[in-house]
């Protein structure tokens, strides 16, 4: 059976959205205040979170920006999320271009709850706002990973907007990552 884990960049105030300024929401790349050793800390997290997934599951948004990124890029991060299976919830992509591709057909809960069901390892998911609020309502996450970025962004989209009704969490891991980031999992 597939586990559903969510890795989310996050900042202080729990907000997921536009962490690289390449969407335009926000012009800021929260990489940007980090130090040298917190950058090679946080791409270190961050590639040996891809080595350990077996499959991605992305909204249509983040496909797209992986999709335009990584094809063309070379190395370890590259090759792994290049070579992995992608599900896309998507009811307006129809012919995806980025190797190893699908697209969800139908409801994305049901597809998702099917995925799970007929999929063993984990499957990963990267930004995916839309759908990871979707996903938590339905309680189809397994695994909640949060890099906490130190700073407050004030307005965007927070992880846990539109959640509905009080999601319980059982906290797996802490860690310090670099000087000033801080890594966090919980499970459902």
């Amino acid at each position: 059976m597939g586990t559903i884990v969510v890795f989310e960049n996050v900042s202080l105030d729990g907000v997921t959205q536009d962490p690289t300024g390449a969407e335009g929401f926000s012009r800021h790349d929260w990489r940007v205040g980090l130090t040298p050793t917190d950058r090679a800390a946080w791409d270190k997290l961050i590639l040996d979170d891809a080595l350990g997934a077996q499959a991605l599951l992305l909204g249509r948004r983040t496909y797209e920006f992986f999709a335009a990124r990584y094809p063309s890029r070379t190395g370890q991060l590259a090759d792994s999320m290049n070579s992995l299976p992608k599900y896309i919830a998507s009811t307006t992509l129809t012919d995806p271009a980025w190797n190893n591709s699908t697209v969800l057909d139908g409801d994305v809960v049901d597809e998702v709850g099917k995925l799970k069901l007929t999929f063993n390892g984990e499957i990963r998911v990267y930004g995916s706002s839309q759908l990871v609020h979707t996903l938590i309502q339905h309680d189809l996450v397994d695994e909640l990973r949060l890099a906490i970025f130190p700073l407050v962004k004030g307005d965007g989209n927070r992880l846990f907007d539109q959640i509905g009704t009080p999601k319980h969490l059982h906290r797996v891991a802490t860690r310090n990552v670099g000087d000033s980031l801080v890594y966090l999992s919980y499970q459902t």
